[in-house]
């Protein structure tokens, strides 16, 4: 459900041109969109239905039309420079599919920091591993046992291998979606982590002080804009005049920009701490973050981005008396 309320809540507030138009969410059904017909025509449907049907289906390929082979991305060293780590290559597309899978003609797919930890290893062991979290695309083919998917269905998925063409993923894997949208990639990955850490595990209400670090990377757009609609004060970290200049226009209380200020000296302002900490650098930030963290405050470890790409590598850190700091004032990281 949690997909389901950030797709319904990104239609509404980023695309003017779908006013007028029908959102539907339910638990049983997820969120079925009804398009106005000018946005409808930008799309070649597979049939003449009505803007006012409760699917819409794109024109995939026959499979009379597939191609014998595909192009993706495979990790043939382990490296965390991702660029000599990878390579491109033509695979066989390989038909029929098994019963259960569904194969994906990819759109979009995105690009996440922990692509740097896949192609170095750090997530799985040895090499020829095909790269990629998370997609969008219309499903192209169904296997035999698969019967509550289309052909011509958008769809996203989170799954291994999705710098690729086409894949093909268990059935149970696909989320229909409205449409095949860039936007809904983001939603993914990034989207849900900011939604679940928040929600679950900083178990966020409203009136608390709640910081971002990074907060203009993918997760932590996503989380700053949360934390200010639950009715939060927010305070972001970021890196450079642009960055802090889209945080304020998200809503963003206290902008705390390291290249031009101190934050340790910026994060005195609330003498009583913040009492939730999205961390996503790492490092000498997590100590910082740890040190400002409130009486009973909880601080979501979401990334270590400063120690992906040093020269030794992701390096464990050492955090002596750790434990014994946060039992002094009930902190939970």
């Amino acid at each position: 459900m949690h997909l389901c309320i950030f797709l319904g809540a990104f239609q509404l507030i980023t695309d003017e041109s779908r006013a007028g138009s029908c959102l539907w969410i339910s638990n049983r059904r997820g969120m079925v969109y009804w398009p106005i017909p000018s946005e409808e025509a930008k799309y070649s449907l597979r049939s003449s239905t009505s803007s006012r049907s409760n699917k819409i289906s794109f024109q995939a390929p026959l499979s009379s039309q597939l191609p014998q082979n595909f192009k993706k991305l495979v990790v043939h060293t382990c490296s965390q420079n991702f660029r000599d780590a990878t390579h491109i290559i033509s695979a066989p597309l390989r038909l029929p599919l098994e019963s259960d899978q569904v194969l994906l003609k990819v759109i979009y797919a995105g690009v996440n920091a922990g692509d740097v930890n896949f192609s170095a290893g750090r997530y799985f062991q040895g090499t020829k591993k095909d790269p990629g979290f998370e997609a969008v695309g219309i499903i192209t083919a169904i296997g035999d046992s698969v019967r509550n998917l289309e052909v011509g269905t958008p769809a996203a998925v989170m799954a291994i291998g999705c710098y690729a063409e086409f894949m093909k993923v268990p059935s149970k894997q696909i989320l229909p979606i409205p449409r095949p949208d860039p936007e809904v990639v983001a939603l993914l990955t990034s989207g849900l982590t900011a939604s679940i850490a928040l929600e679950e595990l900083g178990q966020m209400k409203s009136g608390k002080v709640v910081l971002v670090t990074a907060a203009a990377g993918g997760t932590g757009q996503f989380a700053v804009q949360l934390a200010k609609l639950a009715g939060n004060k927010v305070v972001a970290t970021c890196g450079g005049k642009e960055k802090a200049r889209l945080l304020k226009e998200f809503g963003v209380d206290r902008v705390i920009d390291y290249k031009t200020e101190d934050i340790k000296t910026a994060l005195k302002e609330f003498p009583k701490g913040v009492d939730i900490v999205y961390e996503c650098v790492g490092g000498n930030m997590f100590n910082l973050c740890l040190n400002a963290l409130a009486i009973r405050g909880r601080l979501i470890v979401i990334g270590m981005i400063s120690q992906y790409q040093g020269k030794d590598g992701w390096k464990p850190l050492n955090y002596p008396g750790l434990v014994e700091k946060l039992l002094a004032k009930s902190q939970t990281v």
